[in-house]
């Protein structure tokens, strides 16, 4: 890698740990979810679990909390528009919400059948 992409790489980072903190701070919804997220992760390497067990969390993990920052993302955009553009406005709130509700109940029954046999 050259020292300019280097360079490039780094302020990518830069903007994306600006864009966590962003929705971090001003998203309730996110910050449970980080919480949720970090409460799984720690429950990873206390039990013995096996790799795909492993895998499958991480990627519920990863999908639910992409899927609430585009439900963010969606928000901002949206909320340009207001209800007065056009009455689709909180129709496309609704069904994004939706959308990461039910990311978030299919997170939770995969790490019930996971963590189910160490819990109970």
């Amino acid at each position: 890698m050259t020292a300019q992409s280097v360079k490039n790489l780094g302020k990518s980072f830069k903007y994306a740990a600006s864009g966590f903190a962003y929705v971090f701070k001003h998203e309730r919804n996110f910050r449970i979810q980080v919480v949720a997220a970090v409460l799984v992760i720690i429950l990873m390497i206390v039990f013995p679990l096996r790799t795909l067990e492993r895998i499958a969390l991480s990627l519920v993990i990863t999908f639910v909390l992409v899927l609430e920052l585009i439900n963010t993302i969606m928000e901002k955009i949206v909320d340009i528009l207001k209800p007065r553009i056009h009455h689709y406005v909180e129709i496309i709130k609704d069904m994004m919400a939706a959308a990461v509700l039910i990311a978030s109940v299919g997170a939770l029954v995969v790490g019930l059948l996971i963590f189910w046999p160490y819990l109970f």
